[in-house]
């Protein structure tokens, strides 16, 4: 075979360059406009829905910090991770530490919970990468660390063991102290200005040279290395992300909620609902773990009311224990069987087709 009758590729032509230019454009244009559908139902849900509607849209939005800092290093770092509730739990716990025995503004707390949490995912990956643990034995890490956070706090008397933090209640509202009447639309307007500031701190990440260059190694490591890219370096940036924003959500929780202890702070439940949220969603999608919020929030209060007031029947189900929590759990699998690359994800690709 002469070199003449080999076919070498041909370069990209200006018009599939164009074609491309504006698919982008294109995207980032919808991205700016749903951002912007987000803000507008942030400052109006509150005046539409009634007070017990609004606690589950303020759980819809915690959920979706968590979906969003899990999928940054999972979705888009490709690091599997087991233990999101050690970086939920080291955000409420600072915040709360520092409120009750301290005395400081649950802002100033919830400034150390992400710093903390975010050097909390650097350094728990460092160690893993460290030793080349990768997939499972990557997951079982970050799972033994929130095990190990749990247990820690449990048996220290510093941190009210067991029994946990229950925020001081103050008459009035008072914005220094992060804390309003009971029902008050402010607690939804803030956490709406935190999963703004989420989804643009992914959007602005996805398009740096930092994001483009994660996506690179979550694609193909060996490859991404063998042309300079540092690996380990853009790893732990993701996973730095990743824990200041779930830091975020377990702020938000405490200050909603009032209330912490070590089983809902680093228990695996809340790890469990970082995961399904953005799988629901669209893993390594930006609007994924938000979608994903919204479906998943709700389940457990509406399994709870369809068996509450079953119809006739189903009467013999009234009053049966844990049946809301298999039915979420049977409704949660149907979707992950009949969308595998979750809502998002399944509209993207065959949107692509």
């Amino acid at each position: 075979m002469t070199t003449a009758s080999i076919r070498r590729p041909e370069p990209p032509t200006a018009t599939g360059a164009i074609i491309a230019n504006r698919t982008n454009s294109s995207h980032r244009r919808w991205n700016w406009i749903l951002l912007g559908l987000v803000a507008v139902a942030g400052i109006s849900l509150p005046f539409i829905l009634p007070a017990a509607e609004l606690s589950v849209a303020m759980r819809v939005i915690i959920y979706a910090l968590m979906g969003i800092g899990w999928n940054l290093m999972s979705g888009f770092g490709g690091m599997f991770s087991f233990g999101h509730a050690a970086y939920f739990g080291i955000g409420a716990y600072t915040t709360a530490f520092l409120l009750v025995d301290v005395g400081l503004s649950p802002w100033v707390g919830m400034l150390f919970g992400v710093i903390f949490a975010a050097g909390a995912a650097v350094g728990i990956s460092y160690l893993a990468l460290r030793y080349k643990l990768k997939g499972a034995y990557f997951a079982l890490a970050t799972f033994a660390f929130a095990e190990m956070l749990r247990l820690f706090v449990t048996g220290n008397k510093a941190l009210n063991g067991s029994v946990g933090f229950t925020v001081p209640v103050i008459r009035g509202d008072t914005w220094g102290m992060f804390q309003f009447s009971a029902g008050s639309p402010i607690y939804f307007w803030i956490g709406t200005v935190f999963l703004i500031i989420a989804l643009l701190i992914t959007m602005f990440f996805l398009r740096s040279r930092a994001g483009r260059f994660t996506i690179a190694v979550r694609d193909d490591e060996m490859a991404a290395a063998a042309i300079g890219i540092p690996v380990l370096r853009h790893k732990l940036i993701v996973a730095g992300l990743s824990g200041g924003i779930t830091a975020l959500a377990g702020t938000l929780y405490l200050q909603f909620y009032m209330f912490i202890d070590p089983e809902i702070a680093f228990g695996h439940a809340a790890s469990n609902n970082a995961i399904v949220t953005a799988v629901v969603g669209g893993v390594g999608t930006l609007w994924g773990p938000l979608v994903g919020a919204i479906i998943v929030a709700p389940l457990s209060d509406l399994a709870t009311t369809a068996l509450r007031n079953a119809p006739e029947w189903l009467s013999f189900l009234s009053g049966q224990s844990g049946l809301d929590v298999v039915i979420y759990a049977i409704i949660l699998i149907v979707c992950v069987l009949v969308l595998p690359k979750g809502i998002v994800g399944t509209f993207l690709s065959r949107r692509r087709k």
